[in-house]
């Protein structure tokens, strides 16, 4: 039916195969060790690197914060100056308003008598004048 295509090994050929793989194992192990051990190597400088990069973070950051805390300050003792000033502002002001409300009265007042000025003149025109003629129908009516 079907012959066999595979080709046995000699025993030499069986031999040599065996000691390439006995030899190729160890180095494989060896190669395998090293790699590991680099990538650990590798893995702690990163690690130890984001450490000091975290650690200037947190100095330029605490700086920051200082400088930040510093206008706070600043901005803090302006508004309380602000606040301090603030009763003598509320005097001018008040001052001030005395003045307005008799002015807007007195411009109330004179738009009013406008209007009434204006409404009698336009109620005057609307009504028809009457006819100095002797009306055509008779006013009486007959008994």
């Amino acid at each position: 039916m079907g012959t066999k295509t595979e080709e046995r090994l000699t025993p030499g050929q069986r031999l040599s195969r065996g000691l390439k793989y006995s030899a190729v194992g160890p180095v494989d192990v060896t190669r395998g060790a090293l790699g590991l051990g680099l990538s650990g190597a590798q893995s702690s400088a990163n690690w130890v690197g984001e450490r000091y990069r975290q650690g200037r973070l947190k100095e330029q950051l605490s700086k920051e914060l200082a400088a930040a805390s510093e206008v706070i300050g600043s901005e803090l003792a302006a508004a309380q100056e602000v606040v301090a000033g603030l009763p003598q502002a509320l005097t001018k002001a008040r001052a001030r308003r005395r003045r307005r409300p008799l002015l807007l009265a007195a411009i109330g007042v004179v738009v009013l008598a406008g209007g009434a000025v204006a409404f009698s003149i336009v109620r005057r025109s609307a009504q028809p004048e009457p006819s100095p003629l002797p009306p055509s129908v008779e006013v009486t009516p007959k008994p």
